[in-house]
């Protein structure tokens, strides 16, 4: 088959989304799958792999990520993605909205749905642009894929999708993500980042999502109770809505003892992890969570909530807190800073958690739908030459399958 996979968010966002699609993208060129791909990105600066494999190629629409999202997801300007990519079987959105198609069988990734749940956690605007691509994208999808059985529970109640539409394909975890005790580099991290001694820490882009401001106050009642106690390391760039967050920040007195990283380079977040007395992930809402299942790659335990969808993803390999306690956050902190038989429990049963997640199996299963899809189409023309215009939860059969 010819497989077209829309590359924006790989292009243009560098955590989150971006990385789920840059390491899943990178994982299905890998496979040997014999099919050929061609990755759609918008104009501007490229950030495809350098080196693509035999029966892969990259189009480069005429605009920008954002006039192409206005065009075809506001205004909703019928020219078909194919225009772009030449003819193709399958053509996968994995970041939420699908363009217009022609032929070609679509699929779009749904990861989460916060901004149905609770729309307070985003600006507006993105709350409008969301809730109008969206339940349109998974209607014109023949296929829609969830990162976890939790979203796709969400999708079925919430926008009434029939569960035979929803396979669910789990992310994984890159192999950089291992333990790193080199003293150099050790050493480089602790000075780059400004982080002399122990430090818990916390990944995640500053949003209301995340919690971060209940992590501050849980810090806080840490710091009252016991001494010393290590710094808390925030590692994320600011999102939306995180005025919040610092005004919290001054009103607790935090400011000399928390420290916020910005955003962390993928290459820095193995040694940062590997560092860490231990990562705290208190977010309300998650559609899979990748740096709870990195840390725990990294011999880091982990402190996370009981948010949909951390215990599925998490299973017991984290000490589970209701996002919510603010106390109980504050004794699951202490917990792990004091218990050491607590502490090596989590890092083993952690590192085999994080061993069942890998993007190879991820993109075996991604692999999968589309030739599922792909058994009963139509074939597509043969594509005309290429010429560039620019520089696991559930299989795919719906059985319930355990990572």
């Amino acid at each position: 088959m010819r497989i077209a996979i829309d590359y924006t968010a790989g292009v243009q966002q560098r955590a989150g989304i971006g990385r789920f699609t840059r390491e899943l993208v990178h994982a299905l060129l890998g496979a040997g799958s014999g099919h050929d791909f061609v990755l759609l990105q918008p104009r501007g600066r490229p950030r495809v792999p350098d080196a693509l494999p035999p029966g892969a190629a990259v189009r480069t629409l005429p605009v920008n990520a954002r006039m192409a999202t206005i065009l075809w997801h506001r205004l909703r300007l019928p020219v078909p993605a194919e225009v772009f990519t030449g003819a193709c079987d399958i053509f996968h959105a994995p970041d939420y909205a699908l363009p217009p198609l022609r032929r070609s069988k679509g699929i779009v990734t749904v990861h989460d749905l916060g901004f149905v749940r609770n729309p307070a956690w985003y600006v507006p605007a993105l709350t409008r642009y969301l809730s109008r691509a969206v339940p349109d994208a998974v209607r014109r999808a023949d296929l829609v894929l969830a990162d976890s059985v939790a979203t796709k529970q969400d999708l079925v109640a919430w926008l009434g999708i029939a569960p035979e539409r929803v396979a669910v394909v789990y992310g994984g975890v890159a192999p950089h993500f291992q333990p790193r005790r080199d003293a150099a580099a050790v050493r480089q991290i602790r000075e780059r980042y400004g982080l002399p001694g122990p430090y818990l820490l916390s990944v995640s882009t500053l949003e209301p999502r995340k919690n971060l401001v209940r992590l501050l106050e849980a810090y806080a009642q840490l710091r009252a109770r016991r001494s010393p106690v290590p710094d808390l390391a925030i590692a994320g760039g600011r999102g939306w809505l995180f005025e919040e967050i610092d005004r919290r920040t001054e009103e607790l007195a935090l400011g000399g003892a928390v420290r916020f990283l910005s955003y962390v380079p993928d290459a820095d977040l193995p040694a940062l992890l590997s560092l860490a007395e231990a990562l705290v992930f208190p977010s309300l809402y998650e559609g899979f969570g990748l740096p709870p299942l990195e840390a725990m790659a990294c011999g880091t335990p982990v402190v996370a909530s009981t948010a949909p969808c951390l215990p599925e993803v998490l299973g017991d390999a984290a000490l589970l807190v209701d996002p919510l306690d603010v106390e109980g956050l504050a004794n699951a902190l202490g917990r792990v800073l004091e218990d050491r038989s607590l502490r090596a429990a989590l890092i083993a049963r952690g590192h085999e958690r994080a061993q069942a997640f890998r993007w190879d199996r991820a993109a075996r299963d991604v692999l999968a739908v589309y030739e599922r899809l792909g058994a009963n189409r139509t074939p597509s023309p043969a594509p005309e030459p290429f010429q560039s215009h620019g520089a696991p939860g559930e299989s795919v059969r719906g059985e319930p399958v355990e990572p």
